[in-house]
């Protein structure tokens, strides 16, 4: 089953998954850093199957230009041990829904192009979602 996190509580849960993905950031960083980004649309969901959380998803609800109303997924993160058992994916399916329930015109997200990611890109080119744009940062 799929939740919100809306309390600090389903924050902290969430964390071991987050971090997996996250690694830079410490506990405290994120325990602030996620009330934050939340307080500017971002909602947190994760899969509620036991201790720890095994996979979460923050997403926000964007208007683009390009793409118009947008659901933008910032973080998908499953723990290394929770991995191929479909977690990711009905994080996904969730995310489409809330996209389609809001009127969104799209779902996008950016994947790092590392050997550690190819699990995951598999994962969404399974869900049809397509390569459209390289990603650049300046890192200031």
């Amino acid at each position: 089953m799929v939740k919100i996190a809306t309390t600090e509580a389903d924050i902290r849960r969430c964390l071991p998954a987050i971090l997996a993905l996250r690694p830079h950031l410490s506990e405290e960083q994120a325990l602030i850093q996620i009330p934050v980004q939340q307080r500017e649309g971002y909602t947190l969901a994760f899969v509620d199957a036991g201790e720890p959380v095994p996979a979460v998803v923050g997403y926000r609800i964007i208007h683009l230009l390009h793409t118009g109303k947008t659901l933008y997924i910032d973080d998908l993160s499953t723990l290394p041990e929770a991995r191929g058992k479909g977690y990711a994916g009905m994080l996904l399916d969730f995310v489409i829904e809330q996209a389609r329930q809001a009127g969104c015109t799209h779902v996008t997200l950016d994947s790092g192009h590392s050997p550690q990611r190819y699990d995951a890109h598999r994962l969404y080119l399974n869900k049809r979602f397509n390569i459209v744009s390289h990603h650049f940062a300046l890192k200031l």
